[in-house]
């Protein structure tokens, strides 16, 4: 038998929220129906919104970028193509052609204007005066106790050292040197930072002596010197503020040298050299040239045989050596030089140089011969008629001698 149970239904607990069990049936199927739509509403609107947070997302981030960093590219871009366009302006060259027609160059003179005999007129004021061993007039404009200084044209004067100034020993330096005093100096050493060279006095006055004495020499001069010194080589003399050397052997007696000194002597330049400044003299040429200098071109002359060399005769002419060379032997062909001349044999020849300088006397026979090889074949002849033969060649010697 079945047991009614009143309260089976109470007993039962529909599923679902506690509230909602106490709500009628009509009530629940409402509020479910208001619920979806409410729920949907809300979860469209959570859908919206993030769609909306995404799409300003996307318009935000490369507004940001491009004020940002692309904003300094483009500023960087900007920058470089205005100056590649100045790069290329100043490129290439300008056409006025492409240019407005109205633009028009106009030029004023004004002082920054090149003038070109201006600017060679500058160049010569400033240009250095004075190379080392340049010769220069100046004018003394001051005088210090150490030395003084020139005037010598240039942008600084030259300055000349006390023992610059002359010769020996100056005592009365400032008695001697004025101011305004016009004098001609060597530039000695050349300019330093300050523009001014160093002059002297006593290196011109040595040079124009070397210059007096070089020619003196090869004119074969003879000049009188003063022994002023001695050694165990020879004696010292002055020539011209030069100083002067004779060795002993080249004395005509030298066998009590010192002797000599405060003596006067006639000497002959025997070696004249400026560089090495090298002066030696000599007794015995002098007495040669005063020889040589009584001699003339085409004279016949005789003397003996004082050597035989393989290049010629040396010929004795009293107190004068003369080379007879084997060029100016004769005309013809020969097998040995004694088979003409030997020894101490007297021969005549004629003199066809005359060296001053060297003191050298040049000889031939070569001119006394009629036809080639007359001394080899006839010598004894040749010697007898040499005095007439002699008169036949004057006229070739003159003319010589107006050729010199």
């Amino acid at each position: 038998m079945g047991v009614s149970n009143k309260n089976a239904q109470d007993n039962i607990q529909p599923k679902g929220n506690k509230k909602d069990l106490k709500k009628p049936l009509q009530v629940l199927h409402i509020s479910k129906k208001d619920t979806q739509p409410r729920s949907q509403e809300v979860n469209n609107e959570q859908t919206n919104s993030q769609e909306e947070i995404k799409r300003e997302n996307i318009a935000i981030k490369p507004q940001i970028i491009k004020d940002e960093e692309l904003r300094e590219i483009d500023e960087s871009n900007a920058n470089t193509k205005v100056f590649d366009n100045s790069q290329q302006d100043l490129n290439r060259p300008i056409n006025f052609s492409e240019q407005n027609t109205d633009f028009q160059i106009e030029r004023t003179v004004d002082e920054f204007d090149f003038d070109e005999s201006a600017f060679l007129e500058a160049l010569n004021a400033n240009e250095p005066i004075g190379s080392t061993g340049e010769t220069i007039s100046g004018k003394v404009i001051a005088i210090e106790s150490d030395g003084l200084y020139v005037d010598i044209g240039g942008k600084a004067p030259g300055y000349m050292p006390k023992k610059e100034c002359g010769l020996g020993v100056i005592t009365n330096f400032k008695e001697k040197f004025s101011i305004g005093l016009e004098m001609e100096v060597l530039v000695i050493k050349e300019q330093n930072a300050d523009g001014m060279v160093t002059v002297s006095a006593r290196a011109l006055i040595l040079r124009q002596s070397w210059e007096r004495v070089s020619r003196s020499a090869k004119n074969g001069e003879l000049i009188d010197v003063l022994i002023n010194g001695f050694n165990r080589g020879g004696l010292t003399c002055d020539v011209d503020g030069l100083r002067g050397f004779i060795p002993r052997s080249q004395l005509e007696d030298g066998r009590d040298h010192q002797s000599f000194v405060g003596k006067t002597l006639k000497v002959a330049f025997l070696e004249v050299n400026p560089e090495s400044r090298k002066l030696v003299l000599s007794e015995k040429k002098a007495s040669l040239v005063s020889k040589l200098t009584s001699l003339e071109l085409g004279q016949l002359i005789e003397g003996e045989v004082l050597a035989v060399k393989p290049y010629g005769f040396f010929i004795d002419l009293g107190g004068a050596s003369g080379l007879l060379h084997q060029s100016s032997l004769t005309k013809g062909s020969i097998r040995s030089l004694r088979e003409i001349f030997r020894e101490g044999e007297i021969i005549k020849a004629l003199i066809s140089e005359i060296d001053l300088e060297k003191g050298r006397i040049g000889l031939n026979t070569a001119l006394l011969e009629n036809t080639a090889g007359e001394l080899i074949i006839d010598k004894q002849k040749v010697m007898q008629e040499a005095a007439e033969r002699a008169l036949k060649t004057k006229a070739l010697f003159d003319k010589k001698e107006q050729d010199k």
